[in-house]
């Protein structure tokens, strides 16, 4: 695995977060014409997907990754803008417990969830068959990480991070638990470190230079910030604190960002 993919997924994940951080934290009437314009840039992420999907050297790795990396920001901002949600937007039934809890909590993000999932299938069918597959693979473990994280929240982790909610989000935060730990954190973070280390080895493996050798180690550096996040999650820090400069003036957001690890929300 060579170092420029790692700092480039480095790169990419924090220059998109910031990007997201700061148009999520302007002013409410400008959010439908930052999504708008957003949404342009993310459709032109698509057809760079789709163009470089035949593309199996490193310039169309880290194009593809790059591109996906759009997408999901775009995705993020819909939902931290309050554009896509669920249809639940109260907070949690005092006394709900199991079923009802879990039912009540999932209206609150159903939305937001079933558009990632069928973007991850239109880029699955926008590259079958292709040489170039680090676009669903980069989106699909995004979307792995960050329902990951979702659950590891609603079962109860140390560290909330509360106050990384937008105030129009600020339900959510009654659907979260604080708990010294739950049984799922440790297979997250197993989860996450084998996606890794998987990853690193195809890489090694992989002739150097090759598109492979790229798109993989992009995807081992992604899976090791995603497991960094979710160690966030038991650790006494606020990994908000990275972003804060970013903010607009808005003291409603503290923080907002790509999401690896579901709070960013």
């Amino acid at each position: 695995m060579t170092l420029p993919p790692l700092l480039f997924a480095l790169a990419m994940w924090f220059a998109g977060t910031a990007a997201v951080v700061w148009l999520c934290s302007r002013p409410r009437a400008g959010f439908a014409r930052s999504l708008a314009l957003a949404g342009s840039v993310a459709l032109g992420a698509t057809t760079v997907v789709a163009i470089t999907a035949g593309d199996a050297g490193a310039g169309g790795a880290y194009a593809a990754f790059a591109g996906t990396i759009i997408i999901w920001g775009w995705h993020e901002m819909s939902f931290l803008m309050g554009h896509v949600a669920g249809p639940n937007r109260a907070d949690c039934p005092p006394g709900a417990i199991g079923w009802a809890r879990f039912r009540a909590a999932t209206a609150t993000v159903v939305y937001h969830e079933l558009a990632i999932a069928a973007t991850l299938i239109a880029l699955i069918a926008l590259t079958w068959g292709q040489p170039n597959q680090i676009a669903p693979l980069t989106f699909a473990l995004l979307f792995a990480m960050r329902l990951s994280a979702k659950f590891n929240l609603y079962l109860g982790v140390p560290n909330l991070s509360d106050e990384v909610f937008p105030a129009h989000l600020a339900y959510l935060k009654s659907y979260f638990r604080t708990a010294p730990m739950n049984g799922l954190f440790p297979l997250s973070i197993l989860g996450g470190t084998a996606a890794a280390v998987l990853a690193w080895r195809a890489a090694e493996a992989a002739s150097p230079e090759s598109g492979m050798a790229v798109g993989m180690s992009l995807l081992a550096g992604l899976a090791v910030l995603g497991v960094t996040e979710h160690l966030f999650l038991v650790l006494p820090l606020r990994d908000g604190r990275l972003f804060a400069w970013a903010l607009h003036g808005n003291k409603a957001v503290r923080t907002a960002g790509i999401e690896f690890d579901g709070r960013r929300r």
